[in-house]
């Protein structure tokens, strides 16, 4: 035999590969045989050698045969070719990640097969899809109303973004947030919510949101539940007071019974904690600091409200 030319057990002892895959490749043409022997035998030399190495390194990255026989017959230039499979790979790779993730939340929560079906389709749509979602329910709560228009652009400018590679309790966050916004009671809430805001624009408040009210009834019910101070006691009295003087102040309205009463209408039309639950979501979801609740602030507020008009 030739010094310069191999058995096809030779290149499998040199290669690491088997005698059936270079028999394979051999029959497919994609590293035929140099020449072969007076038996027959295939023989190869060191470019073959050197060809069934590159085919085994394409194979090893995940190229499938058409793909490693355009780069073997330079019909597409390696690197084009390498480009699009590192791209092709990325997108299994964040698949791969996103699953891992989904099998994490079913663990920690014990998820029975359909939660789990629901939560992993759920989890992998697409951004664009992700953001229809919202898209949808916004135009459903909000379409045809002049609510307020600050309050409606936040909605639709905080959209879900899951990260390619999620936690998994940002899955579990987007599945309770893909319900949720599914839910048609839901719906029918903030669509009363954003009618109730149309009421109140329509009779002359055109303002935006009042995030320093938000502030006072924080700081102002927080010292009182604080001081265990019960919204039905005297001592509620001039707490409610300082907010009911606040509002009056920002709304240009006299601080009256008739303020009071507005003001309750107002907090009752924005009583659900699902909409709290929401933006609590979405933070999450989106790696934002998750905001502070302030259910029971607004319940100390309401409640207080209720009681001082039921007195009159």
């Amino acid at each position: 035999m030739d010094d310069d030319l191999y058995s096809i057990g030779d290149l499998a002892r040199r290669t690491g590969l088997t005698v059936k895959t270079i028999r394979f490749y051999a029959d497919t043409g994609l590293v035929p045989p140099t020449d072969r022997s007076p038996a027959g035998y295939r023989l190869y030399d060191v470019r073959a050698m050197a060809r069934l190495d590159l085919v085994r390194t394409l194979r090893d990255l995940g190229l499938d045969l058409p793909a490693v026989r355009r780069v073997l017959e330079r019909e597409a230039p390696l690197a084009e070719v390498a480009a699009a499979h590192a791209e092709a790979l990325e997108v299994q790779i964040r698949t791969l990640r996103l699953r891992r993730a989904v099998l994490l939340a079913v663990a920690q929560r014990g998820s029975t097969p359909e939660e789990m079906r629901l939560m992993h389709k759920l989890a992998k749509l697409s951004d664009a899809e992700r953001r229809r979602l919202i898209e949808d329910f916004v135009d459903e709560a909000f379409g045809g109303l002049d609510a307020n228009p600050e309050f409606v652009a936040m909605m639709r400018g905080a959209v879900p973004e899951l990260p390619d590679e999620p936690r998994a309790e940002q899955v579990e966050a987007w599945v309770e947030l893909g319900e949720l916004v599914q839910d048609q009671d839901f719906r029918a809430a903030i669509r009363a919510m954003a009618e109730h805001q149309a009421a109140e624009r329509a009779e002359g408040d055109r303002g935006g949101l009042h995030h320093a009210l938000t502030a006072t009834v924080r700081e102002v019910v927080g010292g009182a539940l604080a001081a265990g101070v019960s919204p039905g006691s005297p001592a509620a009295g001039p707490v409610l007071d300082t907010l009911t003087a606040a509002y009056a102040e920002t709304f240009t309205r006299p601080d009256d019974a008739a303020l009071r009463t507005w003001l309750l209408a107002r907090l009752e039309a924005a009583d659900d904690p699902r909409a709290e639950r929401y933006w609590q979501l979405l933070a999450v979801i989106n790696g934002w600091p998750v905001p502070e609740s302030l259910a029971e602030v607004f319940q100390w507020f309401t409640a207080a409200l209720r009681a001082t008009i039921a007195e009159c």
